[in-house]
């Protein structure tokens, strides 16, 4: 894992770069490079950059809107045994159907994003989670929509 100060600072170019990318990370390199005002020698370097020095970890699939509204979200808050901590995010993390985890603070310890085709799966899910060993409690919130999402 890159620790936060390995990571070299962004520049402004850097910055809009990447927003690009996440924007459409299959971004031609010629449309990247017309679109930053630079040669298309000089993104890919700064792609190199990026990729090796660790900001750029990777490149992952944008879902179809008609797809990704038929879905159904919900952040699940988790209260964790503390010895069991790193087993119970181990579990969770082998979870499909799990799209994110985040430590928090406060009352609950983790706070699991995860997704399913429709409440059945979703209910399945989240009874899953759990019966997990370590997972002393879970709140659940399902979300009804996105006002915005990068």
């Amino acid at each position: 894992m890159t620790r936060k100060s390995d990571i070299p600072s962004l520049d402004a170019i850097d910055e809009q770069l990447l927003a690009l990318l996440r924007e459409d990370a299959r971004r031609p390199l010629t449309a990247l490079a017309r679109a930053l005002k630079l040669s298309r020698a000089a993104v890919y370097a700064r792609l190199a950059r990026l990729q090796s020095r660790g900001p750029i970890q990777g490149y992952t699939v944008k879902l179809s809107p008609d797809y990704d509204r038929r879905l159904i979200r919900a952040h699940v808050m988790i209260k964790v045994l503390p010895k069991l901590a790193r087993a119970t995010e181990r579990q969770l993390a082998a979870m499909p159907a799990l799209t994110a985890l985040y430590t928090v603070s406060g009352e609950h310890d983790l706070i699991a994003m995860v997704e399913a085709e429709d409440v059945g799966k979703l209910d399945s899910l989240i009874d899953s989670i759990g019966s997990l060993e370590g997972v002393e409690k879970t709140v659940s919130s399902i979300l009804l929509s996105s006002k915005l999402q990068r």
